[in-house]
């Protein structure tokens, strides 16, 4: 690292400690009422069982609230985590298609079933798709107004067996969102645009409240250019067209209102003419060419809720969904190449992932004395269907199949004195996969499985400032179909695959302090160590006469991550740093999954007789060696500045003004987990106004 990032990251990391080491006890507030709005530590956290705070949960979390997202403006998943620390876009750096998540180090877009190391959830509805240089998730990030990061294996047991790096869950919006209580109706308009690919974003929703229904409908639609990078280099294959929607509605009913029905539908829908083939970028986009490539991702869900106002052991939830990620590719530019075999990658082409989940949850209060006692367990039962076939039949590389599991759990959450939160698990899952036809000829036969996934995480608040936190889990992910029955001329199906194992341990602290330089604002701060030991993974084997995939030797990754926030009633100050250590023991060499240090800091005033809010953010990453040389990467720092304005009267009122520069010194770039070199500057402004009655 040069010396002057190190000291610049050293600084920062220094700065946050000593505010916090130095800060005099004070009498105790509520951490919802002193953190604000930038106080993301003092966020509500809803996926880790009952809701609790950010900084009083025993795991490493983090959320994105609507005002994040608004501020970001993103066109691509990615844009939605700069400054969460362990998280960031791995594949495409601008490419919509393109992008897969990392966390910890888990997590790429060139390797099957990486994905399936993390799983992703749109309002509560598992979503998985997987296929070579191509991204994993393609909603529109429009259509979300929360999306929740929980780190590390801990999450297997409510969100299923196999969950190594953690969990990415999204939340759509609501029509309360735009509705208080005194208006049943309202309509936003909202326009945006960018100036790096002169991209523009137009969208529209229609909030409604019936007696107890409400109902949501939303429309967006984006388009945009090729973007250049910081040389002015242009950045190929991201022009962009995408239209998505959104249609929700929830009734209220029963005795006290207790218990709810939500139907939700949202479809996000790319259609991209003359396309890179390799959406991930790279090299290897020349030797692909280009295609059409149509995308489609719709998610349903049907949810169920009974509180059970009267009955403290009973508080239920149903939820049906279904899910349909699917990629048409037409037209490629090396088509005459259409061949048997590897050859089919240019032939036309269809692919789909379609899930249908039925999750049970309940959740019995037990609380007795000084007790708080929860316990949660539940019951869900999944069926996915990969389909996969191209102008020439079946894709060897790429097997069709269906994948049904039966997962069963139980999470208790003990809280005593509001001091000590003790939190167990377990969950069961069985698996079955069944291949398709073709995988049978070549071989493939169904196989059933098992996997295991115990927890316990303990959370220690020794006064009204200081917290220690500690988890240990374990989690086994059964093979995919793509690693059980992918084969080719030379290599046959992988009937012999042992399940992934990890254990992780984390140790960590808490801190929060109001009233520290003025009355009312809040310093909080949560640090966390992890180390996860990783056996049997299951990796590519190119090798001519063997199975297309093996087990390889253990790895190893570890780190920490400091997250801390200030917030005042005229300034605020935030800080992410994470890094992230690996080794495959075989070899000694780092992974090649493994992100770049990296710091983010956030510094911004509010001067609210203005309705106005300024800030700059900074993000400084290290440079980085692992062993693959496409995900090596040098140093560098970004600078972004940001202005948002919320006038709340006159003809104003209820409009959003959110203006942004992100790279506003135009450097050159590339990311070690991008394949590609980083978007060079770009100004974006977005305005959206409600009218409301």
């Amino acid at each position: 690292m040069p010396i002057h990032a190190r000291a610049r990251r050293t600084l920062l990391l220094t700065a946050a400690t000593a505010m916090a080491l130095t800060a005099q006890p004070a009498a105790a507030q509520d951490t919802t009422e002193a953190g604000g709005f930038f106080q993301m530590l003092g966020r509500i956290i809803l996926g880790t069982g009952t809701a609790k705070v950010a900084i009083d949960t025993p795991q490493a979390v983090s959320v994105v609230e609507q005002e994040d997202i608004d501020r970001a403006q993103p066109l691509s998943v990615g844009d939605l985590f700069k400054g969460v620390p362990g998280v960031q876009a791995a594949g495409a750096s601008a490419r919509m298609l393109g992008q897969a998540f990392n966390i910890r180090g888990i997590g790429n877009t060139e390797q099957a079933a990486s994905e399936e190391r993390i799983k992703v959830v749109v309002d509560g509805a598992p979503k998985f798709f997987e296929q070579y240089r191509m991204g994993s998730f393609f909603g529109d990030p429009e259509l979300f107004k929360r999306v929740e990061v929980l780190r590390g294996p801990a999450s297997s047991t409510l969100y299923g067996s196999g969950t190594i790096g953690g969990v990415v869950s999204f939340t759509t919006k609501d029509a309360s969102d735009f509705l208080t209580a005194d208006e049943n109706n309202a309509v936003r308009l909202k326009a945006g645009y960018g100036s790096n690919g002169d991209s523009s974003r137009l969208g529209l929703i229609w909030a409604a409240r019936r007696g107890n229904a409400e109902f949501l409908t939303a429309l967006n639609s984006s388009r945009g250019g090729q973007m250049k990078d910081g040389a002015g280099n242009a950045l190929q294959g991201t022009e962009h067209e995408a239209m998505s929607g959104l249609v929700k509605g929830k009734f209220n009913f029963g005795d006290d209102g207790d218990q709810s029905v939500t139907l939700s539908f949202s479809r996000t829908d790319s259609d991209l003419d003359d396309t890179a083939v390799a959406q991930t970028g790279g090299a290897a986009m020349a030797g692909f060419g280009t295609a059409d490539v149509h995308t489609i991702d719709d998610t349903a869900t049907l949810t169920w809720h009974h509180g059970f106002a009267d009955n403290p052991l009973l508080d239920l939830t149903v939820q049906l969904s279904y899910t349909d990620t699917s990629v048409e590719k037409r037209n490629f530019s090396f088509g005459f190449m259409c061949g048997p075999g590897t050859l089919q990658v240019l032939c036309d082409s269809d692919f789909a992932y379609e899930t249908t989940t039925l999750k049970v949850e309940n959740t019995a209060e037990l609380s007795a004395g000084n007790w708080d006692n929860f316990v949660t367990f539940g019951v869900q039962m999944s069926e996915q269907k990969r389909v996969a076939t191209s102008s020439l039949g079946a894709l060897g590389f790429h097997p069709e199949g269906t994948d049904r599991k039966t997962g069963v759990y139980v999470q208790g959450e003990f809280t005593w004195n509001d001091r000590l939160t003790i939190m167990p698990g377990l969950r069961a899952d069985f698996g079955q996969s069944t291949p398709s036809a073709a995988s049978v000829a070549a071989g493939a036969s169904a196989e059933d499985d098992t996997a295991v996934s115990p927890k316990l995480s303990v959370l220690y608040e020794i006064n009204d400032q200081w917290g220690v936190f500690g988890t240990w889990a374990r989690t086994e992910r059964m093979p995919t179909l793509d690693e059980l029955y992918s084969y080719d001329a030379d290599e046959t199906p992988s009937l012999n695959l042992n399940k992934e194992e990890a254990e992780t341990v984390e140790l960590g602290f808490t801190f929060k302090r109001e009233n520290l330089l003025s009355d009312g604002d809040s310093l909080q701060l949560k640090a966390t160590a992890f180390h996860n030991d990783l056996t049997n993974l299951i990796a590519r084997d190119s090798t001519a006469g063997t199975p297309y995939y093996r087990n390889v030797a253990a790895a190893k990754i570890w780190g920490a991550e400091l997250e801390a926030a200030y917030d005042a009633e005229r300034w605020f100050g935030s800080l992410a740093w994470s890094h992230v250590k690996s080794k495959d023991t075989s070899t000694g060499l780092t992974l090649a999954d493994t992100p770049a240090e990296n710091v983010a800091l956030t510094l911004g005033a509010k001067l609210p007789e203005h309705n106005l809010v300024l800030g700059w953010r900074g993000y400084y990453f290290d440079g980085i060696t692992t062993s693959s040389a496409t995900t090596s990467a040098g140093a560098y720092d970004t600078h972004d500045i940001f202005v948002t304005w919320t006038p709340d009267s006159g003809v104003l009122a209820g409009m959003d003004v959110n203006f942004a520069v992100e790279n506003v010194f135009d450097q050159s770039y590339r990311n070690n987990l991008s394949l590609d070199a980083a978007p060079g500057r770009n100004a974006k402004l977005s305005i959206s106004k409600a009218f409301t009655w």
